[in-house]
This record gives structure tokens, sequence and C-alpha cells, in this order.
């Protein structure tokens, strides 16, 4: 195989690629003698098929095969021979083949551009630590106890108010006939809360242990049988106990009930919980600031092609009317990804960052054990799904690449507030939309 570059302009390549006649005779006497094997004709025995006669009848189609084969050998060893790095996929032009002759075709390419990195140790970012003050770890405190609520027996001749919870059976009908589903026994409604249909727990104040009453409502218009949906409907209750709700005390035997060690490991742990919920988001700002940096500190050509590829992606999700309107938007997010893109796997490929298949069946363990009660359907997901298992892959090596930049920048360490996390989360997502 001969291959030569014929010219070179910008990011703009051809190559010149023969291919001596008599490699592509041997492939196609070898792709003969194996259909051999396996051709059957009426008049012979399997596998003895003459070759000539196979050739007769599917001889085009054989060499088509066999070109195309060779095409993307060739064209792979092509590019790897002159160590390009191209960016989408080449476009071929055939020239000359067929039987008894050389293969002479070109390949018209795009490469990546030569990116110069500029020092990462000039960026300055800010990185958030929260700090989480003592009333808001006393209010999630209280919010857990009111979920750990511990109720007792009311007086039988004491009646139902708000905050109780009360214990019931019911029937229910519409138009006077029961229906399917519309029975329950020793249904538990906290009242004051509406957690059962609008409405109903205001009826259910005032009524004793053993009392009985008629609840009139409509059921929610997302009932599950749609022909009962927003139906006026009569609930025959009768109460079987009432509870009072009864104080908690807040101490190291409630902490150990919702799994701490004591009250002050409860409040490390909530604490902890708390700044890992924002600092996700304030970690999502950092990468923000690192990557537009980035981007503004280097300056190179991009290659139209993919420009163009990753356009038509993004334009995907846009209505029908609203191409034309954010057609030129969707252009410039197209070049600011492709840019960093192409920058990040520079700084990759500099420090020799890899991912190898045991950091991805790390990862996927991860979400696999992250899911409880779902974990077959995540494995099946990834084993069923390449094109997912790649994006995982990606995400794995970008956030390599930026763990990487945040070790050699200069990172400004800045304690926030809840409320200052807040805002700044806030505002990031008035850019973002």
């Amino acid at each position: 195989m001969k291959v030569k570059v014929t010219s070179q302009k910008g990011l703009k390549t051809s190559l010149s690629v023969v291919v001596d006649k008599a490699i592509i005779q041997k492939k196609l006497d070898d792709k003969l003698l194996e259909l051999q094997n396996k051709v059957q004709l009426k008049g012979f025995r399997p596998g003895k098929v003459p070759t000539k006669v196979i050739k007769d009848q599917f001889g085009k189609a054989i060499y088509g095969e066999v070109l195309d084969g060779v095409l993307k050998e060739t064209t792979t060893k092509a590019i790897e021979d002159k160590k390009l790095k191209i960016a989408g996929q080449p476009k071929i032009n055939l020239k000359t083949f067929g039987e008894g002759k050389d293969l002479d075709y070109t390949i018209d390419l795009e490469i990546l551009p030569d990116v110069n990195l500029k020092p990462l140790e000039n960026i300055k970012i800010t990185d958030y630590e929260i700090i989480i003050d003592e009333d808001t770890v006393k209010n999630r405190i209280l919010e857990i106890a009111k979920n750990q609520q511990n109720f007792s027996d009311k007086l039988v001749n004491v009646s139902a108010e708000k905050g109780d919870m009360v214990i019931f059976d019911y029937e229910a009908k519409i138009d006077g006939k029961n229906f399917e589903g519309g029975q329950g026994k020793n249904i538990q409604l906290i009242l004051g809360r509406d957690l059962f249909i609008k409405g109903f727990d205001n009826q259910l104040i005032g009524l004793k242990k053993d009392d009985k009453k008629i609840i009139k409502v409509n059921l929610p218009e997302n009932y599950p049988n749609k022909d009962l949906a927003n139906k006026k409907t009569e609930f025959y209750c009768k109460v079987n106990k009432i509870k009072k709700p009864e104080e908690t005390k807040i101490d190291d035997d409630f902490a150990k009930k919702v799994g701490a060690k004591d009250l002050n490991n409860l409040k490390d742990l909530i604490k902890q919980q708390t700044s890992n919920e924002y600092k996700r988001s304030l970690d999502i700002i950092v990468k923000k600031d690192i990557l537009d940096q980035i981007e503004k500190n280097h300056s190179f050509e991009l290659p139209p092609n993919l420009v163009d590829q990753e356009t038509k992606i993004l334009l995907q999700n846009r209505k029908k009317e609203d191409l034309v309107k954010f057609e030129e938007k969707d252009k410039q997010s197209a070049k600011s990804r492709i840019k960093i893109g192409i920058i990040l796997n520079k700084i990759a490929e500099k420090n020799n960052l890899k991912i190898d298949n045991e950091e991805i069946k790390n990862e996927i363990n991860k979400q696999v054990k992250s899911m409880p009660g779902q974990e077959k359907m995540v494995m099946d997901y990834y084993q069923k799904n390449p094109h997912a298992v790649e994006s995982l892959k990606g995400a794995l090596y970008e956030e390599k690449v930026i763990s990487l930049i945040k070790s050699k920048i200069k990172l400004n360490k800045k304690n926030v507030s809840l409320k200052d996390a807040e805002e700044i989360i806030k505002n990031l997502h008035k850019i973002l939309v």
C-alpha cells in the first residue's frame, strides 16, 4: 500500500492511497474459498461447489464486500501511518477500482488542531466551603423528630383534633353504589396534613372513638380508575381509635433510633449531609468557572465538520419553529463544547490520563448500590447499551481531568453560609437558563 499527502491546508488534509491488485486478489480468493464451504447449490454436494461457479453467480457482491473491507482496513492504516488525529468521519473518493486493477482512492479529512496548552497555574478559582450553623442543624433534627413522631391512645370520650392520628374503616360509594378499591380497614390519618383526599381530614375533626360519619369529597383527578376521577363520593366511616401525638425527646436514644451513634453524631451527620446537598451544586459552579477560563485562555481553529455535527445534535432538541431562532446560539454552544473537549483531551494526553475497565465497572456498581430494588434494571441497562457505557466513560474521563486541573490551579477557599450558597446557586441557574 502506498500513501502520500496530496494537500494540506489548515485543518483539511487529503491523502492518496494505492492498494496493489495482488492484495485485493488474495482477499477475493480467500473469500471464495470461505464461501465454498458454506454455499449450497443445486447439483453440487455441500462444500464441493467450484469457486468459478460461485464467482459467476455472486462475483459482484463478493467483490463489493471485499472492497468495503479493504477500504476500511487501508483507510485506518493510512491515517495511523501518517499519525493524523482526525475530526469526524473521513470522506473517501474512488478513482480506480475493479477486479484485476489496483485500488486507487483519496481520503479527504479534517484533523484536530495542535493545541499549545497555557499554564494551568494561572487559573484562579473560588472553591466554596459551606458552614452549617447550629440553627440549621436544630431545625433538621426537629423535622426528623416530626416524621418519627410517636402516638398514644386518647381517652374514649375525647374528640379528635389537628395533629391527632385517627384510625378508621370506610366503605365508599358513588351514586349509592360500591366500586372496586372503595373499601379500607384501619386506615391511619394524621389530621391536618391532608394527605388522603383533599378536604377529607377536616371532616374527621371532632369525632370520637366508635363514631360514624359520612364524609363527602370528590375523588382526585389522578385517581387510577379514570372513569371515577373527580366523582362525588360518600365515605361511610367508622372511627376505631384516636391517638394523640407525644412529645419526642431529642436525646441520645432518639439519635440511635434514626441510625446515629448518639446525638452529637447525629448533628455531625446532618451537617455532612446538608453540606453535600449544596456542595454538589457549588462544585458545578467551580467546574464551569474552570472550563470558562480554559476556553478563554486558548485560541485555535475548530474543525468545521465537528461544529456542524454538534450543532445538529443541539438543534435536534428544538421545536421546529425555534430552529432558525436558536441556530446561531446553538452553533456558539457547539463551538464552545468542542473547543473545551479538545483542550481537556490535550491535558489528559500530556498527563497520560486514561479510564480503564475497572473504573467503569466500579462506577456502574456504585450506581447499582445507590438504587436498592432496581439493581438488575440498572445492570441490564449498561449491559444492553454500549452507548451508555461510552457516555459513562466520557463523564469519568472528564471528571479525572477536572480533578487534575484542580490539583494544579490556585484555589481560593471561601466559607459561605447556606443562605449565601443558595444565592450563588440561584444566580448560576439564571445564567444557564
